[in-house]
C-alpha cells in the first residue's frame, strides 16, 4: 500500500533526525505529501500526531541515554542534544508525559512508560497462560486519579507509598483494575495485600477480590527501559489474541497485576478472572 510505505518513510526520516530540528512540513515534503494529508494518514496509522510522536520518542531516547551509562551527565545536556532548547522546556515536557520530575526518576529509578520506534507490523510473542483457582483476598489500595495507570505507578513509587502501607517492609504491590460502564473509563487502584498493610493506610480503600478461576500470565523478560511497554503488549496479547482463541472468556470481576518494584527483575504477573465460554 502506498500509504503504508509513505508512513514507513516518514518514520525513518523522523528517527534519523531526532537530534535535529524537525518540522511537520519537512517530514511531509520528504514523503511527497501535503501537510494536511500527511497529518491525516500519520494519525490513522500511528495513533498520535507527528509532534506527539517526536516528543515521546525524544524523551524516551533521553531516558535510554541516561540508562546506557550517561547517568553522570547533567540531564539538561542530554536533553539539549535531543532538541530541547532549555532545561525548563525539557522538565515541563517530562512532567507532562510522566507526571514526575526527571530528578525524581533519576533518584528512584522506577520504570517509565517509554516509546520505542513505531513498528507498522508489531512483533510480540505472548506468554503462556496458567489456569489457577484462587481464594478470595483483599487489597488495601490508593484509588488512581490518572487516566493512564503508568503515571499513577510513577507517583506511587516516587512517593514511597508501598513502604508507607507496609510499615517499611518490601512487599508485593498490586495494580487492580475494573472497567466502569457508568463512567466509560477504567477504574484503577494500587496497593498491597491486606495482610501486608501494617503501616499508614490513610487515604486508601479496601477492595474485595473474589476467589475463582484466573488466567495467569507472566510478562516476557524485559529491561528497565522496555518493561512498561512489555506490560502493555502483554495486556494487548491477552485481549486481542489469547481470549479470542481460548475456550475461556472474561468474567465480571477485578483484574490485577502483581509486582515487586524493588526486585528490579522487570517482570510482573497478570491475573485475569475467567470462565469457560458458553457454547
Amino acid at each position: 500500500m502506498e500509504s503504508l510505505a509513505s508512513i514507513q518513510k516518514a518514520i525513518d526520516y523522523i528517527e534519523e533526525n531526532l537530534k535535529n530540528d524537525i518540522s511537520i512540513g519537512q517530514v511531509a515534503a520528504a514523503i511527497g505529501y501535503s501537510e494536511y494529508h500527511f497529518l491525516r494518514i500519520f494519525k490513522r496509522f500511528v495513533g498520535s500526531t507527528p509532534a506527539s510522536y517526536i516528543r515521546k520518542r525524544r524523551i524516551s531516547e533521553i531516558v535510554g541515554a541516561m540508562e546506557r551509562g550517561d547517568n553522570s551527565r547533567p540531564i539538561s545536556d542530554i536533553a539539549f542534544e535531543y532538541g530541547f532548547n532549555s532545561k525548563e522546556n525539557f522538565i515541563r515536557a517530562f512532567k507532562t508525559e510522566h507526571h514526575i520530575l526527571p530528578t525524581e526518576y533519576r533518584r528512584h529509578g522506577n520504570s517509565l512508560k517509554l516509546y520505542g520506534r513505531f513498528e507498522l507490523i508489531p512483533k510480540f510473542e505472548g506468554p503462556l497462560c496458567d489456569i489457577v483457582e484462587l481464594d478470595a483476598f483483599r487489597v488495601v489500595a490508593f484509588p488512581s486519579n490518572e487516566d493512564d495507570p503508568t503515571k499513577f505507578w510513577n507517583r506511587y513509587n516516587v512517593n514511597g507509598l508501598s513502604s508507607r502501607l507496609s510499615g517499611g517492609r518490601t512487599v508485593t504491590d498490586y495494580g487492580v483494575c475494573r472497567w466502569n460502564p457508568s463512567t466509560a473509563r477504567l477504574d484503577y487502584w494500587i496497593g498491597v495485600n491486606e495482610r501486608d498493610a501494617a503501616g499508614d493506610t490513610s487515604g486508601t480503600v479496601t477492595l474485595s477480590l473474589s476467589g475463582g478461576l484466573y488466567g495467569v500470565f507472566k510478562t516476557p523478560p524485559a529491561t528497565h527501559i522496555d518493561f512498561v511497554g512489555t506490560i502493555g503488549k502483554t495486556w494487548d496479547y491477552i485481549r486481542d489474541v489469547w481470549l479470542p482463541q481460548s475456550r475461556y472468556e472474561r468474567r465480571s470481576d477485578y483484574e490485577f497485576e502483581r509486582y515487586v518494584e524493588e526486585s528490579r527483575l522487570f517482570s510482573e504477573t497478570i491475573f485475569v478472572p475467567i470462565r469457560i465460554k458458553n457454547k
